[in-house]
């Protein structure tokens, strides 16, 4: 079920909202309940195929893999329990050190939720490698990816490593399976933690009431930026990446740079309203979830940048994968190593492809370079570059790597580069005849830059109501002066949000998923 569906905006979310609302003087668990159901129900009525009828594998799948990993994760943690109570204190003070039998069954554990992601997501992946080189399998398995898998096995995953270190508490089961399926986030993040989101649970029905305003405010803004934004930069982008990978003529310089930035365009506005109607839809309920995307393409560096996209995923390679690794307590060799295989994995995680691949790997050696030029600097007593060539230099690097992310197969990836950067020529917009968008379209472009780089975002505009939790390690908007352009219950507000819904409403003819879903 989309967030920018009827369906979802006129049924679904009423009935969560009203259920919810008639269930404040319930028993604490029947209204966990009830948001466990709706969320349930949100995910199962997922049909990948349309041709055949509905089934409950799906369902089935994602409630096994929460069974499974909280009964787990009780295990780790009566482990830890039982050896803090049974063992003294480390001799630096940091704790106590889990029995091996509680290594054992993490890794077990962690071990089939990768292989059980694996399988949906990567063995088709696998088979088609193999078989190009040894024609066996001779039939690679055509595998439907369940939706959401790899938001909700990096959640579990999560979930099992704080078992482990005993940074868990003993959660109900109902607690449990709400911080995994709920709707908001369910689909394609956050990425959101345990100690985030179960204290609030406990207390979202104590002034919900007063988070409406801001949580439909926000959800509009989201649901702007998706159908009348991204949706309308689509129109560019894709028949040009699709004039790339087709058989025929190459584009143009022009067609190029307008597919490129089209393509990295509705990508942030894509993934922007996303995350500004999860926010939204989470408000709904009393619920702030962590911010999740801040501008990233005003980031004057790489690093910058992944302090801003996608920041709870950011947070997450991190944590779990950067820092077990060894980060950088290692050597600077080693830290260079790790930041490469941590952004090759990440890349991996988005897709299985190799043109995924090629992005993880590039961002990952454009943070080394970044870090080594940091080094380099302060050893040599350099001034930093100019915010301004720094933002665009960065934004260049993105948008190369967006191409890789965008691309069928290297082939395309390769031909779309080579005409950006004039190896098929310097042609401007093609004949009438031969153009494969309006030749006005990529005008459309200008205006879109120039608000991504110069305007305030979302969570700056409602900075008064704190719309989104912090992210450790990440930029947030400071509180500082109050602004006139922020958002707040008044009537000019009220008016803006009612012309924003209405021209939503005009380009409301076709449904289209999120670019995230896919992941």
């Amino acid at each position: 079920m989309l967030f920018n569906s009827y369906i979802f905006l006129l049924v679904f979310l009423p009935i969560a909202l009203i259920g919810w609302h008639a269930m404040k003087r319930a028993p604490f668990r029947v209204v966990l309940g009830w948001l466990v159901l709706v969320s349930l129900v949100y995910y199962g009525v997922w049909n990948p195929d349309e041709e055949h009828e509905w089934s409950p594998k799906y369902l089935v799948l994602i409630l096994g893999s929460c069974v499974f990993n909280y009964y787990l994760g009780r295990s780790l943690s009566r482990r830890w329990r039982e050896a803090a109570d049974s063992a003294p204190p480390l001799e630096d003070g940091g704790g106590i050190m889990p029995p091996r039998a509680g290594k054992l069954i993490l890794t077990a554990g962690v071990t089939a939720n990768l292989l059980l992601l694996g399988y949906y997501k990567y063995v088709g992946f696998l088979g088609g490698i193999l078989n190009k080189a040894t024609d066996w399998p001779t039939n690679v398995p055509d595998i439907v990816l369940p939706l959401a898998i790899s938001f909700f096995t990096f959640l579990q995953i999560a979930y099992l490593v704080d078992a482990y270190r005993g940074k868990t508490e003993e959660y109900h089961f109902t607690d449990y399976l709400l911080f995994v399926t709920f709707f908001p986030h369910l689909i394609a993040g956050p990425l959101i933690h345990h100690r985030e989101m179960m204290p609030q649970f406990r207390k979202a029905r104590v002034g919900w009431h007063r988070d409406f305003p801001v949580a439909l405010g926000m959800f509009l803004m989201g649901l702007f930026k998706k159908v009348v934004i991204a949706d309308n930069l689509a129109q560019i982008a894709t028949p040009i990446f699709g004039l790339a990978a087709a058989d025929g003529r190459d584009p143009t310089m022009a067609e190029a740079w307008a597919g490129a930035i089209a393509y990295a365009l509705q990508l942030y506005f894509d993934f922007s309203g996303y995350s500004d109607m999860a926010l939204g839809a989470a408000r709904f309920f009393g619920i702030r979830f962590p911010l999740n995307f801040h501008s990233p393409y005003k980031a004057d560096s790489i690093i910058e940048f992944w302090r801003r996209w996608h920041m709870t995923l950011s947070r997450f390679l991190r944590d779990y994968l950067y820092i077990p690794l060894g980060g950088n307590r290692k050597g600077p060799k080693r830290r260079y190593v790790n930041l490469f295989l941590t952004m090759l994995l990440g890349g991996i995680w988005h897709g299985a492809g190799w043109t995924f691949v090629a992005w993880g790997a590039l961002h990952g050696l454009l943070l080394c370079v970044n870090h080594a030029w940091i080094g380099a600097r302060k050893k040599m007593a350099w001034k930093a570059m100019p915010k301004v060539p720094a933002v665009a230099l960065t934004f260049l690097a993105v948008l190369i790597g967006w191409v890789f992310f965008r691309a069928h197969d290297f082939e395309s990836a390769g031909r779309m580069l080579a005409s950006m950067f004039g190896l098929h020529g310097f042609g401007g917009w093609p004949d009438k005849a031969a153009r494969v968008v309006a030749s006005a379209e990529p005008l459309k472009l200008i205006p879109v830059l120039i608000g991504v780089w110069l305007l305030p975002n979302t969570q700056e505009i409602f900075a008064r109501y704190r719309p989104a939790l912090r992210v450790a390690g990440a930029p947030y908007p400071a509180g500082g002066t109050r602004r006139w352009w922020q958002w707040r219950p008044s009537k000019a507000f009220a008016a803006a949000t009612l012309l924003m819904a209405i021209a939503t409403g005009l380009q409301f003819d076709k449904v289209s998923e999120f670019i995230y879903f896919q992941f």
